[in-house]
């Protein structure tokens, strides 16, 4: 049996009173209007009355924090998969706004092509399409959700879609807790739907690479 739909969700609102772009950092979890922002997604996903089968998560506590309303709501237990995680960033820490008047970070930027200051972007959709075709392949009939990160969904819908990884990342439609919703026919991924179901508004979000 393979999946009938793949959703790539994203997790809640993290609790970040510094505004810290705290990437890949440990112990950042959801704020408790992060966690509503993720039973939002779940509710959502629910109300389309197709049975989800297959759970996936990236390792971080946001991630992990954002995909437990869908092991409640579906019984289900997730699976952790590093090829989910937020990509590397070399200003992961700081305050992005700071990190860019200091002069000695702009080499950092010289090639946002890449981009240069963390994970390639090709490297990023090569490892969430290799997940997505596992999940893929290896589900029961019904749903597959994988709850992730800002960047490796952008970069996956660019990737689908056939457009240049290459973008503004302030450009991204990938709110919190937003489902962007896949299938693939033969070989071929197209994304079939994208959805936000949670209140973002106030929202804190500068955490994102």
């Amino acid at each position: 049996m393979t999946a009938s739909r793949l959703h790539l969700v994203r997790h809640g609102e993290v609790h970040n009173p510094a505004r810290v772009l705290y990437g890949r950092l440990p112990d950042y979890h959801l704020s408790a209007a992060g966690r509503e922002m993720a039973a939002a997604a779940a509710t959502h996903v629910a109300s389309g009355g197709r049975p989800v089968t297959a759970l996936y998560s990236s390792p971080l506590e946001r991630a992990q924090e954002s995909a437990e309303p869908f092991a409640d709501g579906f019984d289900l237990v997730p699976e952790i998969d590093i090829r989910l995680i937020e990509p590397t960033n070399v200003f992961e820490g700081t305050q992005m706004r700071r990190s860019l008047l200091n002069p000695f970070n702009w080499w950092h930027l010289r090639q946002p092509s890449l981009p240069s200051w963390g994970e390639p972007y090709s490297s990023i959709a090569e490892r969430m399409l290799s997940v997505m075709d596992e999940a893929w392949d290896a589900a029961p009939d019904g749903d597959a959700v994988m709850v992730s990160h800002q960047a490796p969904i952008w970069i996956t819908h660019l990737r689908v879609a056939g457009l240049p990884l290459r973008h503004d990342p302030r450009t991204r439609r990938c709110a919190l807790s937003s489902v962007t919703s896949f299938e693939r026919v033969g070989d071929v991924w197209r994304e079939v739907a994208y959805a936000e179901p949670a209140a973002t508004g106030g929202a804190v979000d500068v955490g994102a690479v």
